[in-house]
C-alpha cells in the first residue's frame, strides 16, 4: 500500500547483512522495488550509502497492533482528526523500522452496559485506503480484524468487509469474563475499573452482561466470524488460548496462528498442532505479562516462541528481536521472529528475507548499549525514514 516502486538503483554497502540464519558483512543492490544484487565484503562502491558497518535487516512485519487508537483518542473523549492520526501511525512505525503492518481492528460492538464499544473498523478502514489512495502513506498496510465473539453486532459488521478489502488475518477474541485472557476476574476488574472508572457494583453488572450476550451469540458469531474470513481469505488466528482444548478447537478451525497464549499447556499444544506461538514483545522487555499470564520469556526458554509483536509500543518489536538475537549469540535468530516468521505467518511470500527477487523493504540500525537505533528504511527500494 505504498507508491511506486524505486526504479532507480539504491545500494547500501558495508553492512552487517542479517540473512535468514546468520550475519554476513556485505550489501545489497536495490533495482525497481526488490533486492537485485547481494554481495559480500566491506568495500563501498561509488555512489553507494555507507552503512558503516550497521545492521542491516529484512523489514519488520508486524501482525497485530492497537496502536492506531491511540492516535485517533490520544485522550479519553477527544477524537483526533483521523487522517493526521492515520499518518502519524504510519510514521511511528516506519520510524521503528517496521515496513509491513497489519492495523488491527475490532469488529463486533457492545452496544449497552456501563462500557460500550463502539463500531469504528469500516470507517477506519476507508480512511486507511484513501490515504493509500493518495500516496501519503510510507509502509504497506494490511488489515487484521479482531473478531470479538462476545458481541452483540459481529455478523452485521463483518458483513461490511468483502475480499477486496485485503483483510489479511481474522482473529477471535473472546473477552467473556472468567476465561483466556481475562480468567483471573481480578485482573478484568482492575482493567475495567481503570479504563472507564466504574464502581465495584457496576463492574459485577457488566460482567453479568458479557456473559449474557455470550450465551446468546456466542456460538453463532464463532461460526460467522471463521466463514467470513475463509471468504476474505484471510490467515485465521486465535486469541488468548488457555487450554489444550482451546487448541484443539482451534485447530479444527484450521488455524495456524496463536496470539497471545496465556499458558504454557496451551503453547505446547499449539507447538504439537503446527500452531505458531506470537507474543507480545512488551511481556519480553518487561519480564512478563501485564494481565498476569505466561511470561514470554518463559516460552523462549521452552523453545515455544516463533513470532513477536510490539502490541501496543511500536519501538518494542525491533527491541525485542535484538534481545532474543542477543541472548542467542546470532542476531538472525533474534530477527527472523519480527520478518520471515511472520510474513510466512500471513501467507508473503514476497518480503521477510534480504534475498534475490524479494521486495526491497529493509531496516538500518545500529545499538545504542544493547539498544537500537534506526538509521534508515526502506520500502520496495525508497527511503522513507
Amino acid at each position: 500500500m505504498t507508491s511506486t516502486p524505486n526504479e532507480t538503483p539504491v545500494i547500501l554497502a558495508n553492512a552487517a547483512l542479517v540473512l535468514e540464519n546468520e550475519t554476513i558483512k556485505g550489501g545489497v543492490v536495490l533495482k525497481g522495488g526488490k533486492i537485485a544484487e547481494i554481495f559480500t565484503g566491506v568495500a563501498v562502491p561509488v555512489g553507494a550509502i555507507d552503512c558503516e558497518g550497521d545492521y542491516l535487516s529484512p523489514g519488520l512485519v508486524e501482525l497485530h497492533t492497537d496502536n492506531l487508537e491511540r492516535h485517533m483518542t490520544p485522550r479519553p473523549g477527544v477524537d483526533w482528526p483521523h487522517g493526521a492520526a492515520i499518518m502519524a501511525h504510519d510514521a511511528e512505525f516506519a520510524g521503528a523500522g517496521v515496513t509491513t503492518l497489519f492495523d488491527a481492528m475490532r469488529v463486533g460492538s457492545v452496544t449497552s452496559g456501563k462500557s460500550k464499544y463502539k463500531k469504528y473498523a469500516r470507517q477506519m478502514a476507508n480512511e486507511i485506503f484513501a490515504l493509500r489512495e493518495r500516496g501519503s502513506l510510507r509502509i504497506s498496510h494490511y488489515f487484521h480484524l479482531r473478531a470479538e465473539i462476545c458481541s452483540e453486532t459481529l455478523i452485521e459488521e463483518m458483513a461490511e468487509f468483502s475480499p477486496e478489502d485485503r483483510i489479511g488475518i481474522v482473529s477471535l477474541m473472546d473477552h467473556t469474563p472468567g476465561q483466556r485472557q481475562f480468567a483471573d476476574l481480578t485482573q478484568m476488574r482492575t482493567y475495567m475499573q481503570g479504563k472507564y472508572s466504574m464502581s465495584d457494583a457496576d463492574v459485577e453488572e457488566q460482567f453479568e452482561l458479557l456473559r449474557s450476550v455470550k450465551a446468546k451469540h456466542g456460538e453463532a458469531n464463532e461460526a460467522a466470524a471463521v466463514a467470513n474470513a475463509h471468504s476474505y481469505g484471510a490467515v485465521i488466528a486465535s486469541h488468548d488460548d488457555t487450554t489444550r482444548d482451546h487448541v484443539i478447537q482451534s485447530a479444527k478451525y484450521g488455524i495456524r496462528l496463536a496470539e497471545f497464549p496465556t499458558s504454557l499447556e496451551a503453547a505446547k499444544a499449539c507447538r504439537e498442532a503446527g500452531i505458531a506461538v506470537m507474543m507480545g514483545a512488551p511481556n519480553l522487555l518487561r519480564g512478563g505479562s501485564h494481565s498476569g499470564n505466561v511470561a514470554a520469556s518463559d516460552l523462549m526458554d521452552a523453545g515455544l516462541l516463533d513470532i513477536m509483536s510490539s502490541d501496543y509500543a511500536p519501538a518494542s518489536l525491533l527491541m525485542s528481536a535484538v534481545k532474543l538475537g542477543q541472548e542467542a549469540g546470532n542476531m538472525a535468530v533474534g530477527l527472523k521472529t519480527v520478518t520471515k516468521a511472520p510474513a510466512e505467518a500471513a501467507k508473503l511470500k514476497d518480503r521477510g528475507e534480504i534475498t534475490l527477487g524479494l521486495r526491497a523493504d529493509l531496516v538500518r540500525f545500529t545499538l545504542i548499549d544493547t539498544f537500537p537505533r534506526t538509521r534508515g528504511v526502506w520500502v520496495q527500494g525508497a527511503r522513507v525514514a
